[in-house]
């Protein structure tokens, strides 16, 4: 039978070299089959740019360009009547350093680590809560998981500041949670649980919980069973068991969660605002009063970039141990 011009083609893509990448070096205008589609590499190049460009569009216009904007901002000069004076200068980050006019003040170095502390606290009982919650969905029939996730999910339909002040009516002095406190003498009779740490963390936990939940519950819901029962068939103990057998599985899960929780939970002010009567200063509050009270936008600029720099340090860190030990050489060891 003779040879068409077709099987030549495809001849010399297969007998081509492959460059270091493992693409043939020379067969971009080759035809190949893809999805039951004759077509060629080039033309594949061609799609995939024209299918991301979109996205890629967005995200520069909308997200690159913005923080770009951003980070040049931190470096400029406030003017006299809180307007921006295009002269470049380090001020504003000496003064998120603590060193003003009259010499070195920890206020700014003490806001930070306040904001890592509560941050800190508020992911570290969002994990807690997520991981009863997560199994228990996960163990639960078809319908009810599609149930108990639209009620993870409610919380996003409704802004922040309608569940602050709902936290408000919760914890007023005629409510039962207050009248309870009253009477096992942890507050005055007729006082309420707000403002104060623990209305903050309430608020914080309730508000940031769907972050971590439902990146633990992807993980949760892919956990190999049979790894768990062999731990329990070596007599392992509770704590053994999750820190040998649950933990490393939703290792990436619970990364993920850690990060869209702690970040935020850093950034926020409303809710310190409303149920900690503004006696909390935080990150946010301070990034909130720069732009809107003292017109010190540089400064603001400064204190966003510094946030936007540790939630880039956090993927960066999140990337290395995935690189490191990904979750396949983790299962490996059992």
């Amino acid at each position: 039978m003779a040879e068409t011009k077709f099987d030549k083609d495809m001849a010399k893509t297969s007998s081509a070299e492959p460059d270091r990448d493992g693409v043939l070096a020379d067969a971009s205008d080759k035809i190949l089959v893809w999805r039951g589609e004759m077509t060629s590499f080039k033309s594949l190049r061609t799609r995939a740019l024209a299918l991301s460009a979109p996205p890629l569009v967005w995200l520069t216009v909308l997200l690159a360009i913005p923080c770009v904007l951003l980070v040049g901002l931190s470096f400029l000069t406030r003017g006299q009547y809180g307007e921006i004076v295009y002269v470049p200068t380090f001020e504003n980050i000496k003064r998120l350093a603590g060193f003003g006019l009259f010499g070195w003040n920890a206020n700014f170095v003490l806001i930070l680590l306040r904001s890592f502390v509560v941050a800190g606290i508020t992911t570290i009982l969002c994990i807690a809560l997520a991981y009863p919650l997560t199994f228990h969905i996960a163990t639960r029939p078809g319908r009810s998981r599609v149930f108990w996730l639209i009620l993870i999910i409610i919380p996003f339909w409704t802004n922040v500041v309608v569940r602050a002040y709902a936290w408000l009516l919760i914890l007023g002095p005629h409510m039962p949670p207050a009248r309870l406190a009253a009477w096992l003498g942890l507050i005055n009779e007729g006082g309420s649980l707000y403002p104060g740490s623990l209305a903050v963390y309430l608020g914080m936990v309730s508000t940031f919980l769907p972050f971590m939940a439902l990146p633990l519950y992807a993980s949760v819901e892919r956990l190999n069973w049979e790894i768990i029962e062999a731990a329990k068939d070596l007599y392992g103990q509770r704590l053994q068991i999750f820190t040998q057998a649950i933990l490393p599985q939703t290792r990436p899960g619970l990364a993920v969660g850690v990060i869209v929780t702690f970040v935020p939970a850093m950034a926020t002010f409303v809710i310190t605002d409303i149920l900690g009567g503004a006696k909390t200063m935080l990150i946010g509050n301070l990034i909130q009063q720069q732009f809107a009270q003292a017109w010190d936008w540089p400064f603001g600029a400064a204190l966003s970039s510094t946030l936007m720099l540790m939630t880039l340090i956090c993927l960066a860190i999140f990337k290395r141990r995935q690189d490191e030990d990904p979750q396949g050489s983790i299962l490996n060891r059992f």
